[in-house]
């Protein structure tokens, strides 16, 4: 860690790795003025499945290149949030907490809709660091910078095109998965596999 603040992207039930920052700068911002790049933890979040990753994207309504992320819409014309959430149970139903957690999460899928991605995500986001007892000091950004001052930048690192190693400070924890015995331990997965399948001890395991 460089230095005391840290800028985000949004990002749709983000990984570990991402709450990291979170939870150990003193200040972040999260992005609203960056135009969309393609698959990213933006729109999209891997979970363990029985057959390994699977990754989860909320599908968009297409859009013009200068579009910026706060303006970016979701794509309602089928139901993804009945998919995703049916995709949740199907993958923790057999976690030690998913039960705990179920009726916090379930209505994000079941009962809500939502125009705009960053709505979601800041949505469903505010319930995590309510489940996780996280209380992060961060603002939202009102302009874009390509490049900050005495701020480290995790809008492009936090990817899952990216290797782990590109972040020094970040050494993802090790817990016992629902199929790790089957298929190995998968690190920084989305918030929800630590969630569900820690509990209470996910913060400090972050």
């Amino acid at each position: 860690m460089k230095n005391q603040t840290a800028i985000l992207s949004t990002a749709y039930l983000a990984p570990i790795q991402y709450y990291s920052k979170l939870k150990n700068y003193s200040n972040c911002i999260i992005e609203h003025y960056e135009h969309l790049p393609k698959q990213t933890f933006r729109s999209r979040c891997d979970i363990y499945s029985p057959n390994g990753i699977l990754t989860l994207s909320i599908p968009l309504v297409k859009r013009n290149q200068r579009q910026v992320i706060k303006d970016v819409k979701i794509s309602n014309e089928y139901d993804w949030q009945k998919l995703h959430w049916r995709s949740l149970e199907s993958c923790y139903r057999r976690s030690p907490f998913f039960e705990y957690f179920e009726d916090d999460l379930k209505g994000f899928y079941l009962e809500k809709k939502f125009d705009f991605l960053i709505d979601f995500n800041e949505t469903i986001q505010n319930e995590i660091f309510t489940l996780l007892k996280l209380k992060p000091n961060f603002i939202f950004s009102t302009e874009y910078h390509n490049n900050y001052e005495n701020v480290d930048d995790f809008r492009n690192i936090i990817s899952p095109k990216k290797s782990l190693s590109l972040d020094v400070d970040f050494t993802p924890p090790t817990y016992i998965q629902v199929f790790e015995n089957k298929l190995g331990f998968i690190p920084n997965l989305s918030i929800v596999d630590l969630l569900f399948n820690l509990g209470s001890r996910a913060l400090e395991n972050i």
